[in-house]
């Protein structure tokens, strides 16, 4: 075979097409990743590096170790946890962070992911741990500025600005610390890959190897990722799988507080959130959120419940509100803000069938106050008697709360920790509930209703 011939060969196989949305790898270019279907995201890539953890990694010559199994009966420690003196944050992880452990935050630009971060660097410094926190981003002089806002300068925070993860690893194996805080992991870059710093290559890469270093030093490692614009951790979801624990923090647009969700965690409950309210100072803890998702206003109006929902293991109460209106319109018109619009359709369907109500004739605008967005089906009767007391133009009971799935039947079944529901609003001054048939009394008085028949009853009161 000619030279020629082998070199283009040699040159055609060491270069690949990854998707920079999902890391799907292709053997030429394509306008449309098949994998997860966004247009212009393939980009071409060299792949003459050697595999990831080249950098940490020793060659080995052994054809490796047998392993040892054993059983899983046995003593086993409780794993420990570092405090960092942010009680929100602190619940979000799970009670803390866990040595050895790698966890990914993720947000929006200007949410206030760096302030975040290094408030729980001078915190955790405070409280004696030694702290790393190297940003890609800024430069040091920055987030002195920071600190200075938020008047923490003066904490024992071991300050860098760097992307180069071969220096990176090496100060770190030097150092020692017990906390890392990488901002972000989009700016690092390895020389041992010829692709660009931000592409899906580098961001895997980098990950790895810090994920590694973390194992094996039993350092923290906290992570800061970049999101899309449809809200997702950019980069390959691989990168999420490696860490331990993924947050989002979150911001509706035009208010002051922000939310810490947790949507995976190794060491502690998934879905979990954190309240702060940001401010001059930085972020401010809030304790009670269900006092920040409740409105102040005239509450003889229709069309507004409160729910009494579960967030990871915390109870928060927020408000339903609910406009019906007469619409002249062949389709009209269903809007919300804050809750699933299929299960919007799905309800005001069973309504109609079961009920035996009217929404077919009527635009149906459905919000959560407070900007908080609802995932779990126990909201399904709080949404239900909004409609209804929008559609009777009859206000609700202001002291009662409301919880409960709807199933197609028309039935509403039980729900988790329904105590825990009753007591948080025994807490704010609610003095009973609609909840489902069987739901626990001992914090107040509930009203049964085991169909939608009783809910539309109670409703036209």
């Amino acid at each position: 075979m000619p030279l020629r011939s082998v070199q283009s060969k040699m040159a055609r196989n060491s270069e690949t097409y990854v998707c920079q949305s999902c890391g799907a790898v292709y053997g030429k270019w394509a306008g449309r990743c098949d994998a997860c279907g966004e247009w212009n995201t393939v980009e071409l890539e060299a792949s003459e590096a050697g595999p990831p953890g080249s950098l940490s990694a020793a060659p080995s010559k052994s054809k490796g170790k047998k392993l040892q199994f054993t059983s899983l009966a046995g003593a086993t420690e409780d794993v420990p946890r570092l405090l960092t003196g942010n009680a929100e944050f602190d619940r979000a992880c799970g009670g803390g962070l866990v040595p050895a452990s790698a966890l990914l935050i993720g947000g929006d630009p200007g949410v206030g992911k760096s302030t975040l971060l290094l408030q729980i660097a001078s915190g955790l410094a405070k409280s004696g741990s030694a702290v790393a926190y190297i940003s890609g981003e800024e430069a040091v002089a920055q987030i002195r500025l920071r600190a200075r806002r938020l008047g923490v300068e003066k904490t024992p925070v071991h300050l860098a600005s760097a992307t180069s993860l071969r220096d990176i690893l090496a100060t770190l194996k030097t150092e020692r610390p017990d906390v890392v805080i990488i901002d972000s992991i989009q700016t690092l870059w390895s020389d041992t890959l010829p692709a660009a710093p931000g592409t899906v290559t580098q961001v895997r890469a980098c990950a790895q190897e810090l994920v590694r270093y973390a194992k094996s030093s039993g350092a923290a490692l906290l992570l800061v990722g970049h999101v899309t614009k449809d809200g997702q951790i950019a980069g390959p979801r691989v990168v999420e799988h490696m860490v331990d624990a993924v947050m989002y923090f979150e911001s509706e647009q035009g208010r002051d507080f922000r939310i810490l969700r947790a949507v995976k965690n190794r060491f502690g409950a998934a879905h979990e959130i954190g309240v702060f309210e940001m401010s001059g100072g930085g972020l401010k803890e809030v304790a009670n959120p269900s006092q920040l998702f409740l409105t102040d206003g005239d509450r003889d109006v229709s069309g507004a419940a409160v729910f009494a929902g579960i967030e990871g293991t915390r109870p928060v109460l927020v408000e339903i509100q609910a406009l019906v209106s007469p619409s002249s319109l062949a389709a009209p018109r269903r809007a919300v803000v804050g809750w699933d619009s299929a299960r919007l359709s799905m309800l005001l369907a069973v309504l109609d069938a079961r009920a035996g109500l009217d929404f077919g004739r009527h635009d149906v605008f459905l919000n959560v106050a407070g900007g908080l967005r609802i995932a779990e089906p126990a909201a399904d009767l709080a949404a239900a008697a909004a409609l209804c007391s929008s559609l009777f133009d009859s206000p609700l009971p202001h002291d009662r709360v409301v919880f409960g799935e709807v199933a197609l039947s028309g039935a509403v079944r039980a729900v988790n920790q329904t105590e825990a529901r009753l007591k948080e609003a025994k807490k704010l001054g609610f003095a009973g509930a609609l909840a489902p048939a069987g739901a626990v009394r001992d914090a107040l008085k509930v009203t049964e209703a085991s169909t939608l028949a009783d809910l539309v009853a109670w409703a036209r009161r």
